[in-house]
């Protein structure tokens, strides 16, 4: 399965002061697949060293010199590793931090040496409070779940990718093709973009034989509970919110709603715990006075999105003939759809910027109001809403767009691409294209 990252991860090999890479991302999005097959397209040798299957190899980072690792590693793999020819992916490295802190050194002594580290749980090493990362000796890039757009080349049907790239602000897309999209994205909101249940799908074309490997999924990230609680409390937090947090979905957190027995405090920390694993994802509040965001976020004021649309479908019981045939933008109150584009904008930051959503609350008695999404294409500010009907009362985006003297607002719905009236409307297929439909107004 092709991802988009694969031409990021092409033009970092060829680039000139190149730094070794951690690829960070939630567990079982494809990190170890995504490496392991550019390495072996691209490098004559590839050489692959998991600290969880293979815990030995730790010993070769007792120091934190890179011949020395090298030559460790080429003694305990049997394999030579030379620089320029070989791409060494150090992997599952949350299970050696010793091993992160070398990176630096790669840069410094051993530049023409092509290092990849990635880890499931990698975040929570990095977020601890004695760890040093190597600042300006490491570069970053995120793998995120299968993007609808990816969906869409891995389906075969990459040629309807390329008809929406040529898709312009007044164009007519054929009903027929409308239509087919839209089934595409009842699929997607089916299947989710997990690489594990897309290559069954792909394989099987059995829907309840993904739906068990989605299941199976869920269980697998309940395991991993016990790698990051400390505590058996902990544990059962995390059970909790990770158990409430699909049905919560777009909703504005009330601590209540998840546990009202269990103090904030620590529901919130269990809820810190889930976001550092990727499995639950923080859409905040911002004042959308100016960019960046976050210098006008409310840090207390979020909403919950979940990893994965088809993990939300799954850990609801939503059924398939409820996804096939109920609106869109209306299934489970909408919640589905705001988790699809909420995800969808996510891959439209692309493979070097973190996670980071916003919303617009505005709490006030007498005029209370709120956008679905905040986002910036390039220096603009763009208020985005998930809505169903032909035109929806849409009254805080008007009121966004008249308070913020900007010009107009982005509907996604199912409805087909136009422009009326300040409201530029884009159909679910084509978030991937919204950046650029909006230049085009300009």
């Amino acid at each position: 399965m092709k991802r988009d990252i694969e031409a990021d991860l092409e033009a970092w090999k060829d680039r000139k002061g190149r730094m070794p890479l951690l690829l960070r991302g939630a567990r079982q999005v494809g990190k170890s697949y995504v490496v392991e097959k550019f390495g072996k397209a691209a490098f004559s040798q590839f050489v692959t060293v998991n600290f969880e299957q293979n815990p030995e190899y730790k010993t070769c980072f007792s120091t934190l010199d890179p011949v020395r690792i090298v030559n460790a590693i080429e003694l305990l793999s049997g394999v030579r590793i030379e620089p320029g020819n070989t791409l060494l992916f150090l992997d599952e490295v949350q299970e050696c931090p010793q091993a992160i802190l070398a990176l630096r050194y790669f840069k410094e002594q051993m530049p023409a040496l092509h290092v990849i580290a990635a880890g499931s749980l990698l975040e929570f090493v990095l977020n601890e409070a004695e760890f040093r990362m190597p600042v300006g000796r490491v570069e970053c890039m995120y793998l995120r779940p299968v993007s609808f757009a990816e969906y869409l080349d891995a389906s075969g049907n990459a040629q309807l990718r390329s008809y929406l790239h040529k898709v312009h602000v007044g164009d007519q897309i054929e009903p027929a093709v409308h239509e087919r999209l839209l089934t595409l994205v009842r699929e997607y909101f089916a299947l989710g973009g997990m690489p594990a249940v897309l290559a069954e799908f792909f394989q099987s074309k059995s829907f309840l034989r993904c739906q068990e490997i989605q299941t199976s999924l869920l269980t697998i990230f309940r395991r991993d509970f016990g790698k990051y609680a400390k505590r058996s409390s902990q544990h059962e937090h995390l059970q909790t919110v990770f158990a409430k947090a699909p049905g919560l979905v777009g909703q504005w957190l009330k601590y209540s709603s998840i546990d009202p027995e269990t103090r904030a405090v620590t529901l919130k920390g269990a809820i810190q715990k889930l976001c550092d694993a990727g499995l639950i994802l923080l859409v905040r509040a911002t004042s959308g006075q100016g960019l960046p965001f976050v210098t006008h976020a409310d840090e207390k004021k979020c909403k919950f999105l979940f990893l994965d649309v088809g993990l939300v479908n799954r850990a609801c019981h939503l059924s398939l003939e409820l996804l096939f045939k109920e609106s869109l933008t209306m299934i489970n109150e909408g919640a589905l759809a705001e988790q699809f584009v909420g995800q969808e904008l996510l891959a439209g930051l692309g493979s070097r910027e973190e996670n980071s959503l916003y919303a617009w609350l505005r709490a006030e008695p007498s005029s209370a109001a709120e956008i679905d999404y905040l986002t910036a294409v390039d220096s603009s500010i763009v208020p985005i809403e998930v809505k169903a009907g032909a035109t929806g009362s849409l009254r805080s985006l008007k009121l966004f767009l008249t308070e913020k003297k900007i010009p107009f607002g982005v509907r996604i719905s199912e409805h087909p691409l136009s422009f009326v009236q300040q409201l530029l409307s884009i159909p679910l297929y084509m978030v991937e294209e919204m950046p650029r439909l909006v230049r085009e107004m300009r």
